[in-house]
């Protein structure tokens, strides 16, 4: 298994933007479809958006439009740029394969003040 190292969360105010990264261990990132995830409190955790081997994307209804996966294979990183926040975007975001299969990391915290 990889071990999965996210980072980038904070406090933002409504309307703005962040950027989070995930740094991924292990060989043949390359080949892994990944996935950004998160949990706010009280809830189960849901899947936000995907990128594929390939570089294909999906994404969450609730996000689509706003959020953005983006993958450097070079690096065994994955990104999400998450441009104009909402208060109901607070949560804890961790990345994973999609589906999940690696140990879940820490998370990076993401609060979003109205």
């Amino acid at each position: 298994q990889a071990q999965l190292v996210e980072s980038g969360g904070g406090l933002v105010q409504a309307g703005g933007s962040l950027r989070l990264s995930c740094t991924a261990s292990g060989s043949r990132f390359s080949d892994r479809d990944m996935a950004w995830y998160r949990q706010g409190s009280g809830n189960q955790r849901e899947l936000v958006a995907s990128i594929t081997n390939r570089g294909a994307t999906n994404y969450a209804g609730s996000v689509k439009g706003r959020f953005t996966i983006s993958r450097d294979n070079a690096k065994n990183m994955v990104y999400l740029q998450m441009d104009s926040l909402k208060p109901e975007d607070t949560a804890t975001y961790y990345c994973n394969r999609l589906p999940p299969f690696d140990a879940w990391g820490q998370g990076t915290q993401v609060t979003v003040s109205s």
